[in-house]
């Protein structure tokens, strides 16, 4: 009897060690096709702009009207054209507005089908301003303009930085991802905002108290803004964790974006000061790696994989 409890209890050991690592391998492979985790995962965004952008494209070659592209400069041997904008340090402007553009395709190109909508974002049952709602508030999807202006608002008047709207289009798309919901005219707000109070109390290094955000949106109160916050996070499930190299594949994506939609970032002369400046920082960049590889080599050779030359007798015949 004892023999045969042992064994029963064998098998639910074993079973529960089984279900254990199905659940862990399920969730290793959620992480890694979500663009937030995994910087090899594309970004939701610029799959969800293709589409448009390819249709965009037909539409000018069916009718026979050239793309209208911004006119733009060309180098030559004597001038050469840059940006300001580096992934260290984005152009803020140009940043929120293709931050901007994500969101729009993110409602504009949604599931048709239709999923969950969380009552912490219903925009009709936590309103941001006194003004009554619309009843079809959640039927038309905002313009592009819409979207910039109220992110723009928001990081004006909050003195935030572009790396900070990088950001919240990361914890935007985990938000997505995570809590299985769409973004749509009856919640888009409030999930934007609440990515960027997140955003801007994990990025910048003086953040925002959730108290200045009702500064800027007169009408809500400081007890929406933190059950806001304590939900988003809660629905991230905590994980507010960036990587380097995800933070910088969302910068590429967005430089993508901009260009397929002929939102190019200012390209200006390079000055001789500004040269001079690429220059050491480069030069700076070249010692770190020199520095890093002279440490390599020290830590790598070991009596054990040492290799002296061999010197062998020569047979002169």
């Amino acid at each position: 009897m004892k023999v045969g409890k042992a064994c029963v209890a064998d098998v639910m050991l074993m079973w529960t060690l089984v279900v254990a690592l199905v659940f862990t391998h399920k969730a290793y492979l959620n992480m890694e096709f979500n663009p937030s985790d995994h910087p090899r995962a594309s970004t939701i965004f610029l799959s969800k702009s293709q589409t448009d952008v390819r249709e965009k494209r037909k539409s000018l070659f069916i009718n026979h009207h050239p793309p209208g592209q911004i006119a733009r400069k060309y180098s030559s041997c004597s001038t050469i054209f840059l940006d300001d904008s580096t992934v260290s340090q984005p152009n803020l402007k140009y940043t929120i507005k293709c931050v901007a553009l994500a969101i729009y395709y993110h409602i504009k190109n949604r599931d048709p089908d239709g999923r969950m909508l969380l009552d912490i974002f219903d925009e009709n049952l936590h309103p941001l301003s006194k003004s009554e709602v619309p009843p079809d508030y959640d039927k038309h999807n905002p313009e592009q303009k819409q979207i910039y202006r109220f992110v723009r608002t928001l990081f004006s008047a909050a003195q935030l930085t572009a790396e900070c709207a990088i950001v919240t289009l990361v914890y935007l798309e985990r938000l997505l991802t995570y809590a299985e919901i769409d973004i749509c005219p009856a919640n888009w707000k409030r999930i934007v905002l609440g990515a960027i109070l997140l955003a801007s109390k994990v990025w910048d290094d003086q953040a925002v108290w959730n108290v200045d955000y009702c500064q800027i949106l007169k009408d809500i109160t400081v007890e929406d803004m933190n059950e806001l916050e304590r939900q988003f996070l809660e629905l991230l499930q905590f994980n507010i964790n960036v990587p380097s190299s995800v933070y910088a594949k969302y910068y590429f994506d967005l430089r993508s974006l901009a260009e397929a939609n002929n939102l190019s970032f200012p390209l200006e002369p390079l000055s001789r000061e500004r040269a001079h400046k690429l220059e050491a920082i480069s030069r700076l960049c070249e010692d770190k790696y020199k520095d890093l590889r002279r440490s390599a080599r020290k830590r790598s050779a070991s009596a054990d994989n040492l290799t002296l030359p061999r010197w062998s007798p020569a047979i002169i015949s």
